[in-house]
């Protein structure tokens, strides 16, 4: 019952991210579209290779159907990688699923460090209806962790922001 919960969260969860941002016309609205409406195959033929160009939001498809095997065969190595580069580029969503599967050990070495590292970066910019599953994950993967290992997992998370997003000079 809890995991059926979580992959119906999940498949809401990019659904919104599908339906969040401007509306952008092409493959990749068509791509999420062909997603929400459970026609795998044509998502990945459509998402895969604006993946590939660097596109953030379809990297993070891209990730959650490697993870699930929807379109894609079931790759947790490939689901990292791909939910590792929209994480890069700061897309929250990508960014919470990386820092599950740092947990699990799913596609990485499980690193509970870069686990809470990730999931504090995501929770830090969720959205409302997000942040109180976010946080409750976040803290659930905090109590893993001594004091030295989650200081050091908000100081890799404060170097992401700081290096991606520099402070403001007055």
């Amino acid at each position: 019952m809890r995991s059926m919960r979580k992959l119906v969260w999940l498949s809401a969860f990019l659904f919104a991210l599908g339906a969040a941002g401007p509306a952008a016309a092409g493959p990749l609205q068509t791509g999420i579209a062909a997603y929400n409406h459970h026609d795998y195959p044509t998502a990945a033929r459509l998402l895969l290779p604006l993946a590939q160009h660097g596109n953030a939001r379809a990297q993070t498809y891209v990730g959650f159907m490697f993870a699930h095997g929807r379109g894609l065969p079931q790759n947790y190595t490939a689901a990292a990688h791909w939910y590792r580069a929209a994480s890069e580029q700061g897309v929250p969503v990508a960014q919470f699923m990386l820092g599950l599967m740092y947990d699990k050990g799913h596609g990485v070495p499980q690193d509970y460090v870069l686990a809470y590292k990730w999931l504090n970066i995501a929770t830090a910019r969720a959205t409302p209806r997000e942040r109180e599953y976010w946080v409750r994950i976040r803290d659930a993967v905090s109590n893993k962790l001594t004091l030295v290992q989650r200081t050091a997992g908000q100081d890799l998370a404060s170097d992401w922001f700081y290096v991606r997003r520099p402070p403001e000079i007055h």
